[in-house]
């Protein structure tokens, strides 16, 4: 049996419901971007279609995908401009919205009573994104300074860069960590990183749960739950695989 000592919590519809409140804010910025570079109205995005299609990545990824996909490009510093307005958009947003999913605050809380386990936060969002979401969702004081954004670095998932600079930050073994996911890019991330994760499927409704698991098994994720109060039976049966 392996001793798990670490757990790395994605952010976004892991601990925080923001993908809806986030994605309305990114909707428009990208469909602004899209708009001034000559890119068909067809070609633009409803908050649906966008969340699809990119849950789960950085804004810089998601923008500089859709510059390959239409041909075009940016000016001197308009990259950095447009990751930095859409962090704007979308923290501005999450200060009204953000609410933390169903019942974690209470196991966050737990976990933190029995200090049993070191806790982080891994995720692809901007990092002032990400701080602003535990601060307003209540939940800063169980993570402090253990918040990892791969925008930091440059990344996204699922490149596990980030996983692997939360590794080396924690001085913690891969083997000794267990990730909560709950995209394919996400787990695709932890997984490239050697660290097992449990599927978290809570912040989606019942009709998408079948797609979501196949995509986090076809990852390698082979434990999901569906509401935080299984998680720690899940946590056991990661630590006894």
């Amino acid at each position: 049996m392996t001793k798990i000592t670490h757990i790395f919590f994605d952010y976004d519809n892991t601990l925080g419901m923001t993908e809806l409140p986030a994605f309305t804010a990114c909707t428009g910025v990208v469909n602004k971007t899209l708009a001034s570079k000559g890119v068909p109205a067809d070609k633009h995005f409803t908050v649906d279609s966008l969340m699809k299609r990119f849950v789960g990545y950085s804004f810089r990824r998601m923008i500089t995908d859709l510059s390959a996909e239409h041909g075009f490009g940016f000016e001197d510093g308009e990259l950095d401009r447009l990751v930095a307005d859409e962090v704007d958009a979308v923290v501005a947003r999450l200060a009204l919205d953000i609410k933390p999913t169903t019942g974690v605050n209470r196991l966050l809380a737990k976990l933190s009573a029995d200090g049993v386990y070191d806790l982080s936060v891994v995720s692809s969002s901007a990092l002032r994104r990400v701080q602003a979401c535990l601060s307003g969702a209540a939940q800063a004081a169980y993570f402090g300074e253990q918040v990892y954004s791969a925008a930091c670095y440059g990344s996204s998932k699922p490149d596990p860069r980030v996983y692997l600079e939360a590794l080396k930050a924690q001085k913690v073994a891969a083997e000794n960590v267990v990730a909560v996911e709950d995209s394919r890019t996400g787990a695709l991330a932890a997984v490239g990183a050697g660290i097992r994760v449990i599927g978290y499927l809570g912040a989606y409704h019942e009709h998408e749960h079948a797609d979501i698991t196949k995509a986090l098994q076809e990852a390698g994720v082979q434990v999901i739950i569906k509401d935080w109060s299984e998680f720690e039976q899940a946590l056991a049966t990661v630590c006894g695989a």
